[in-house]
């Protein structure tokens, strides 16, 4: 597959999460961040064409690449357990959220907050990738993600584990602001059209809802939800509250 742009072709680079095969750069690009990128092609032996600027285009899918392509395998993702080795761990599971460009954003949120891990049940993204990884500013690249092939059985294990499952679901809800996110958790967020499923909401330990200023009656959509909840979750991490 091909990634488009300096910022996600330095994540590929720098996170190890897929295989590099070599880098298409324009032959007229001389900046430092490009410097920088041909510093980590040498130290990593991958190889770099210089092509025109028309012959990138031709390649990319968009002309917003800058002059800077990256031929790739697709994206490694990795075990559950790896989102647990941290001392507290803050992990999201995610469901119903099919949109590359939500996922990039809830990707970069992730890891601005410092999460463990995100989860998903399974699917094939390849044919999305790039997509995700321009839109999450080359977060995705960074972040644990684990494509749950079991998410119920998955969830029970993090219970089991120690972590408190909390669910953006108004039944029976507590406001975000009561909310507990100081212990190691997994917090579900469904998409907005169809949320969390039944199967999910019965592994929920509490629900918890973000409070409005109005009457508002909509649904945010999940990449606003996931920002408003994460880093309220970040804010009693790190005041310990």
């Amino acid at each position: 597959m091909i990634l488009e742009g300096s910022l996600s072709v330095k994540a590929a680079l720098q996170n190890g999460r897929r295989k590099v095969h070599r880098l298409l750069i324009d032959e007229k690009k001389k900046d430092r961040d490009t410097g920088y990128i041909l510093f980590l092609a040498r130290e990593m032996n991958i190889p770099v064409e210089r092509m025109k600027r028309e012959d990138l285009d031709a390649l990319a899918v968009g002309k917003t690449h800058g002059g800077v392509l990256a031929e790739t395998d697709s994206r490694i993702y990795q075990d559950l357990s790896e989102c647990l080795k941290t001392e507290n761990p803050f992990i999201v599971f995610l469901e119903g959220i099919e949109d590359p460009f939500n996922l990039g954003y809830i990707a970069r949120t992730l890891a601005a907050v410092g999460c463990s891990g995100l989860m998903m049940p399974e699917r094939d993204f390849s044919y999305s990738e790039s997509v995700i990884l321009k839109s999450s500013a080359g977060a995705s690249e960074s972040i644990n993600w684990v494509m749950s092939k079991q998410p119920v059985e998955d969830l029970k294990r993090l219970k089991q584990e120690g972590l408190t499952c909390i669910c953006a679901y108004r039944d029976q809800a507590i406001e975000m602001y009561d909310a507990d996110f100081k212990k190691p958790i997994v917090l579900c967020i469904g998409g907005e059209m169809r949320g969390l499923s039944r199967d999910v909401l019965k592994e929920s330990d509490v629900n918890m809802v973000i409070p409005y200023s109005t009457d508002f009656r909509n649904a945010l959509n999940a990449s606003s939800a996931a920002a408003a909840i994460c880093f309220e979750a970040q804010r009693q991490r790190a005041r310990g509250k």
